[in-house]
């Protein structure tokens, strides 16, 4: 007698959009790090030809990271002022934090099959 194990059918051009989608939001957890910009830009790269949901969850958030990016660059300028430096330190922590949050929802979000707006965002990549 013998027995087949059952194999799962391959995952279907949806769930590879929302895949794809929600690993370009998940790349905001490296935003303490300087590089969350760099997942959600290479999968936009990659998916932009194609359309989907893919590359418009793709873009929503390198337009995120870009700006937390930004958010990150001016906070890291007034940490180099002596005496309001403590400031930058405090929004450097914050953004990194909401970074992390709001990708984390947004993953959340995205691979439930929906799709996932950030409360603020620069629209830099059309």
């Amino acid at each position: 007698m013998s027995y087949e194990p059952y194999q799962s059918p391959p995952p279907s051009g949806a769930d590879q959009d929302r895949t794809w989608a929600m690993l370009a939001h998940l790349g905001g957890i490296l935003a303490y790090v300087w590089a969350g910009w760099i997942p959600a830009l290479v999968i936009w790269l990659v998916h932009r030809e194609k359309g989907g949901p893919a590359a418009a969850e793709a873009r929503v958030a390198l337009n995120f990271q870009l700006t937390v990016l930004i958010g990150l660059i001016i906070c890291r300028v007034v940490q180099s002022i002596p005496v309001i430096g403590v400031v930058g330190w405090l929004g450097f922590i914050a953004l990194s934090i909401i970074s992390l949050v709001l990708s984390i929802l947004a993953a959340i979000a995205v691979q439930r099959g929906g799709s996932y707006r950030y409360p603020f965002s620069l629209e830099l990549v059309r």
